[in-house]
């Protein structure tokens, strides 16, 4: 079983997190949790308040929490504080060095960035959010073009609801279409009646 962890913080935006969080936890509930179970991080181990006043109660805190194969990192108006704290930087890019995947979802790509994870590699993010990617990450390839991108280890999408797309698409390589399939179908998500 992989474990995702996904990272919430105050103004983060809805769907960035829950969008994965559904795609996830509804692959692990349709596999009798084989395959995947899903957890929330904060800085601390507290309720963060995102965009529109949804609070979130992180699960564990980033001092404290177990091993994670995939890290998500999702986006907000929150993201231009989190991507200044060196604490949560520097605790992205040890996770990443010892997580199977990360990947963010809108501008959860600039915290990647200020983490200099971006160098070299092809980067989206929300289309407003695209001038803002290119001074924080700019020796990152940025590919206005695409839905998501897909760097091995590392991924990115473009904005909120494209983080759907992105953990389906990911859902999909780690455990293949039969199992993607099943949660789009179960989601009632895109295609989903051309996949039954």
């Amino acid at each position: 079983m992989r474990t995702v962890g996904i990272y919430v913080f105050d103004d983060m935006e809805v769907l960035d997190f829950a969008g994965p969080f559904e795609v996830f936890a509804v692959t692990g509930e349709l596999s009798g949790w084989t395959l995947f179970k899903v957890l929330t991080i904060g800085e601390t181990a507290r309720v963060v308040r995102a965009v529109n006043g949804l609070r979130v109660l992180a699960d564990f805190g980033i001092a404290d929490h177990p091993p994670v194969d995939v890290l998500v990192v999702p986006g907000g108006a929150g993201s231009k504080t989190e991507m200044h704290k060196e604490n949560v930087l520097a605790w992205v890019r040890d996770v990443t060095a010892r997580c199977e995947l990360t990947f963010s979802v809108c501008s959860g790509a600039c915290i990647l960035g200020a983490a200099g994870l971006l160098d070299g590699l092809e980067a989206t993010t929300h289309h407003e959010v695209l001038p803002k990617l290119r001074e924080v990450a700019p020796r990152a390839i940025i590919r206005e073009d695409l839905r998501f991108t897909d760097n091995g280890r590392i991924c990115t999408s473009e904005g909120i609801s494209a983080g759907i797309d992105l953990s389906l698409y990911l859902v999909e390589r780690l455990c293949g279409k039969t199992v993607a399939d099943r949660t789009r179908v179960y989601m009632e998500y895109g295609d989903w009646r051309e996949r039954r």
